[in-house]
Formats: C-alpha cells, structure tokens, sequence
C-alpha cells in the first residue's frame, strides 16, 4: 500500500524543482537576451556610423548614443547604484585617458567656437606637457596627472563633448578614487564599474574603431593629449 505522506512529499518535491528548472531556464534566456543587448547595440551604431561624412560625425553619433542607452539602463533596470560623481570631484581627471578616432576632432571643434585665443595657447602648453610625460612612461595607464582640460575650478572645460572613456568612468565612493590617484600604494588599483554602462561605452569604442578601419584610416586609440595636439597641426 503506498503511504499518502511520501507521495504527497514526493510531488511537493517535483514541483518544486521543476519550478527551479523552469525559472533556470528563463534566466538563460534573459542572459543571452541581455548579452544580445551588447552586440545589437554595436552592430546598430557601425550602420549609423557607415553614413557619417567625417569620423568626427561619427563620433558625435557615437557620444548621443551612448548617452540615449546608457539613461535607458539606468532607468529601466532595479537597484542602480548610488554614485557619489559631482560636479567638482576632480579625481578621476587625473588618471590617462586614450580616445579612439573622431573624438579628439569633436573636442577640438569645441574648444575653437569656446576658448579664447590666449586660452588655447595655454591649453597647447598643457596638452604638449601632457603628451611628453605620457611618452616618456613604460605604461602610460599607471600615469596620474591633471588633466589639461580641467579647469581652475575642477570642472571638464569640454563637459559636453568628453570622451567615451570619461563618459563611462562612474564611482561610489570618492575615497576610492581619491585612494588610487593620489596614493601610490593604489597606482595599480582600480574602481569599480557599472558592467553593463561600461560595456555600453565600450562597444562604442569598438565601432568607432571598426569604422576607421573600414576606410582605411589609422584605429588605434591615442592619448588625449597626443589626439588632440595632432588634430590641431592639421587645423588650418
């Protein structure tokens, strides 16, 4: 005779593992639906990019884009973290960043409509400091220096128009990044990033990269100063 209590706990059992097998599999297919999100994205920027008249078009595209889907992120999923980046909090600035092509252009047509003539004198000065001591390190990534785009009062002179790398650079904690700029004991540390804003930042990258090689023109990722100095040698 079979006893009613193994049989009620043996289908108490089967349902509750295949309610872990069916909710396993949803979770598959959410993450490949997510990794999709990644690999979409760049594919439908490279399209956009493919009828950009200049790289510097393209990297404008580039910039609105990451903007448009890095706010749909952070409106469209839970729990985001709470960053304590402000206004003013002008560590990161000091850390190396490498822009890939069309960015530096975008920066400089910037800074030629907003900088006076004895300003972007004495950004060039910067920039060519700048550029010298990136050169003259084994790993520029390790380099912690000031930004010759950072302004007296700790604010991006170029906000609207800042690289990618800059773009996806966010942090929770400004010890940390005070910590790993200013500490040398933290000059190989790092911050944690939002995965999925990074990654967006990133792919862009990727496809403005992709697109310089496609026609044929250098798609390696410069320094920011080096970028931008090399830009206005070539400005009339």
């Amino acid at each position: 005779m079979n006893n009613p209590h193994v049989t009620e706990t043996a289908t108490a059992e089967a349902s509750v593992v295949a309610d872990i097998a069916e909710v396993g599999a949803l979770t598959r297919d959410l993450a490949k639906r997510y990794e999709g999100v990644f690999s979409h994205f760049r594919s439908v920027l490279l399209e956009a990019l493919q009828g950009a008249d200049t790289m510097a078009d393209g990297a404008r595209y580039a910039m609105a884009m990451t903007e448009a889907a890095s706010a749909s992120f952070r409106e469209s999923f839970p729990n985001q973290p709470v960053y304590a980046c402000k206004s003013g909090c002008a560590a990161c600035c000091h850390l190396f960043v490498a822009v890939p092509p069309g960015i530096a252009e975008v920066i400089a047509a910037h800074i030629a409509v907003t900088f006076s003539p004895t300003e972007r004198t004495a950004l060039v000065t910067r920039l060519n400091e700048a550029a010298a001591a990136a050169a003259e390190v084994e790993d520029p990534v390790r380099l912690r220096r000031r930004c010759p785009l950072l302004g007296e009062d700790n604010r991006c002179s170029v906000y609207e128009v800042r690289p990618l790398t800059c773009r996806a650079f966010t942090s929770t904690s400004v010890s940390r990044c005070q910590q790993i700029v200013f500490d040398p004991a933290f000059a190989t540390a790092g911050v944690e990033q939002n995965p999925a804003l990074y990654r967006i930042h990133m792919e862009a990258t990727v496809a403005l990269q992709e697109t310089a090689r496609r026609r044929g023109l250098p798609a390696d990722q410069k320094g920011l100063a080096r970028a931008l100095l090399n830009v206005f040698m070539e400005l009339p």
